[in-house]
């Protein structure tokens, strides 16, 4: 477990809804990588992302996936793609991503409480 934080410090994290409205394959990546483009509302809109998803999941079934992604880290370049999110995953029991999702459909852009 990592070092308690409080309230505040959680609600700087901003975590949201979104649905994969793009995915590509991302063979240029240094570790095999997904580049996707995720749609969270229209106040934040679309923000790209790289993904190290590809033991689970191929780009084209990733079209219409709802996913939650932290959407305020600063952008980062990943190769000659920059990164605007981190989509969020858990590994499974041999370390890889699984996608966090939620279990209901619920409009882009909702915000994690």
């Amino acid at each position: 477990m990592s070092g308690e934080i409080g309230f505040d410090d959680f609600l700087k994290v901003d975590i949201r809804k979104g649905t994969v409205v793009d995915a590509q394959p991302f063979p240029e990546a240094r570790k095999p990588a997904i580049k996707l483009w995720v749609d969270y509302g229209p106040e934040i809109g679309v923000k790209k992302s790289s993904a190290q998803i590809t033991v689970h999941y191929e780009p084209e079934e990733l079209i219409g996936k709802q996913v939650l992604g932290v959407v305020n880290f600063p952008p980062r370049q990943i190769g000659k793609f920059m990164s605007e999110a981190l989509v969020l995953g858990l590994p499974d029991e041999n370390g890889e991503v699984v996608l966090l999702t939620p279990d209901k459909s619920v409009p882009d852009g909702g915000r994690m409480f």
